[in-house]
């Protein structure tokens, strides 16, 4: 195409991708969405993103960013005019540099999780941000979305383990914000302005993040537990008992880990009777600077007064990091069950840990009166008050039957969040998927401030246009 031969002068034929060599792009992991695209660039460095965003500032071609395609929300995907630019960050995968005196990694946007993790381990420094799709999402995406995971607890959500930023412009400029200075009170927070934006207020191309001494032992424990208030106390009990510790500690239904058995029968649960039939589970880690004796014995002690408690039915606490594995891996397989068992609607949300057993108790009911026989497949992270609210259809449903009524399912789960304080959103954003729901829940004001951001950093509305705001004055 005549149009893209400024694009494949600035990147090479083969990094300008169109035909059924974009289908993998323009779809979403769920496969819930699916657009079309003018074509897919695969720049190679911060300047050719540079390049690319001029040409289509200059051209008004939409811009897509996209990290490694693994959001959930449809932030990544183009809508089906085929008018926009996927612009694919996959080759700004380089390791910049390691600062251990500071404790900080300079690493481009396109790096995988899993590749951050282990040149931080490499260095003997931990980068503590884990989630289930480590092996395939990039820093760019968990940063766009402010990714969460399973060790937020103990270390915050992506935008508090990163101090400085690259971001390419709506215009082409590039800020260089990568300082890696705990203490800078020189004007506007820029970086966690563009953190969570999902890629609609500029391209994050380049990112220094925060690194932590590795922890000399790590305890986890798989407990049986009798309903979410024993959950939550014992929360509250293992805080006290491990204070900055505490590293994980994820609420799982005890629906979700037969699923994970019913669909990969080689992962079993370690409890047997009725222990292996308890409504709740709970999955807890704790990371020691000592030992792992120092470690088991802290573990034991805690996991011992729950007992003496009344709030543990059961517990397994791993020998070894084997065993350890295993339990997160039942834990991280989850969604995966989910998906291979059949379309389901999903739900990211966060509410006060004081009221999460008020939550699932309410929304339940309702759900259960409006549609009864659905199923809830409920896990997430208890630890930072986020849960993996979602509904399966049963045998009462077809999967047919279930989608074309999410609409409704959205509204009882999203207005018993709101009405408890929470957010419609926890971790994984808002995309496309919930655009149209948040003037529902956010404040006006709140709104108005956000829609006036837009339009100061790119008026032209080229940055992944229809994600996260919609027209103004519409839902």
């Amino acid at each position: 195409m005549t149009q893209l031969n400024d694009l494949v002068q600035i990147l090479g034929p083969a990094n300008v991708i169109t035909g059924a060599e974009a289908d993998s792009y323009v779809e979403d992991w769920r496969g819930r969405y699916r657009g079309q695209a003018l074509a897919v660039a695969r720049p190679g460095s911060t300047q050719e993103v540079a390049q690319v965003v001029k040409w289509c500032a200059a051209n008004k071609v939409p811009i897509v960013p996209q990290g490694g395609n693994t959001g959930l929300c449809g932030a990544a995907t183009p809508d089906s005019s085929g008018t926009a630019l996927v612009l694919s960050l996959a080759r700004l995968n380089r390791i910049r540099g390691i600062d251990t005196d500071n404790d900080t990694m300079e690493v481009e946007a396109g790096c995988i999780l899993q590749q951050v993790q282990q040149a931080g381990r490499d260095a003997q420094r931990l980068f503590p941000l884990s989630l289930a799709a480590e092996g395939s999402c990039t820093i760019g995406g968990n940063l766009a979305t402010n990714a969460g995971g399973t060790q937020v607890l103990r270390y915050g959500n992506a935008r508090d383990l990163v101090l400085g930023l690259e971001v390419v412009t709506p215009e082409g400029d590039i800020w260089h914000g990568l300082r890696g200075l705990r203490k800078d009170n020189t004007g506007y927070d820029l970086r966690n302005l563009y953190i969570g934006s999902e890629g609609t207020l500029g391209v994050i191309t380049a990112a220094t993040l925060k690194l932590y001494p590795l922890p000399v032992a790590q305890c986890t424990a798989l407990v049986a537990l009798n309903s979410v208030e024993d959950a939550v106390a014992l929360l509250s009990m293992a805080r006290r008992g491990f204070a900055a510790s505490l590293t994980g500690f994820e609420l799982i239904a005890g629906f979700c880990l037969h699923l994970v058995n019913r669909q990969y029968p080689q992962q079993r649960l370690p409890f047997e009777g009725d222990s292996a039939a308890m409504p709740w589970y709970a999955l807890l880690e704790i990371s020691d600077s000592e030992s792992a004796e120092h470690a088991r014995e802290r573990f034991e002690a805690i996991v011992g007064e729950a007992f003496e408690a009344g709030l543990v039915a059961d517990a397994v606490i791993a020998e070894n990091i084997a065993q350890s594995k295993a339990l997160w891996h039942l834990r991280e397989s989850i969604p995966l069950a989910e998906k291979d068992a059949g379309k389901s609607i999903k739900h990211d949300v966060s509410v006060p840990v004081s009221r999460m057993s008020s939550f699932i108790d309410a929304t339940n009911a309702a759900l259960q009166a409006r549609f009864p026989g659905i199923e809830h497949v409920i896990f997430g992270h208890l630890g930072d008050g986020n849960l993996h609210y979602n509904v399966a259809r049963g045998q009462a449903f077809t999967e047919d039957e279930l989608l074309s009524n999410q609409d409704a399912v959205y509204e009882i789960v999203h207005d018993n969040v709101h009405k408890l304080g929470g957010s419609i959103s926890a971790e994984h954003g808002v995309g496309q998927l919930k655009r149209d729901v948040l003037p529902r829940y956010k404040d006006p004001v709140e709104m108005a401030l956000m829609h006036r951001i837009k339009q100061a950093l790119d008026p032209q509305g080229l940055m992944n246009p229809g994600k996260v705001l919609g027209p103004i004055g519409k839902p």
